[in-house]
């Protein structure tokens, strides 16, 4: 499937993925973003709950992204670190309806890892992104 520049690599048989997709491929400038976590420009955090904090680092990767003339729909992988596996499945529906809120019904590649600790003590998220803007915009 060929969407804005972007091809979805999605094998013949395999179930289509919920929420992700299995591949991308994509030509054009690649923007790199950091990790983001939950919080403003204040370093204050949007929200103690992981649902609050995945939206609020999806609005700041965003705002980043459109530095370079960049759209959610231009982002092509998302890394999620989370602290608490349980939590992020205990929330899975407040964490989706706050994705769709962001990033629309675009689904990059995607990976989630649950890890021991983020480097800010409240941070419950990271997230850091790839983006690939088409050639011709």
């Amino acid at each position: 499937m060929n969407l804005k520049g972007f091809e979805i690599l999605q094998p013949q048989g395999w179930p289509r993925p919920k929420g992700y997709s299995n591949g991308v491929a994509a030509r054009g400038r690649q923007i790199f973003i950091a990790g983001q976590v939950g919080w403003d420009a204040d370093e204050r955090f949007a929200s103690p709950q992981m649902a609050g904090q995945v939206k609020k680092a999806l609005e700041n990767i965003v705002a980043i992204l459109a530095e370079a003339d960049g759209r959610p729909e231009h982002i092509v992988r998302l890394t999620w670190y989370v602290t608490s596996r349980d939590e992020y499945y205990a929330q899975l529906r407040e964490i989706g309806a706050a994705y769709r809120a962001v990033m629309g019904k675009h689904f990059p590649v995607m990976s989630v890892v649950q890890v021991v600790a983020l480097m800010e003590a409240a941070a419950k998220v990271e997230i850091e992104a790839t983006a690939v803007l088409p050639d011709t915009l």
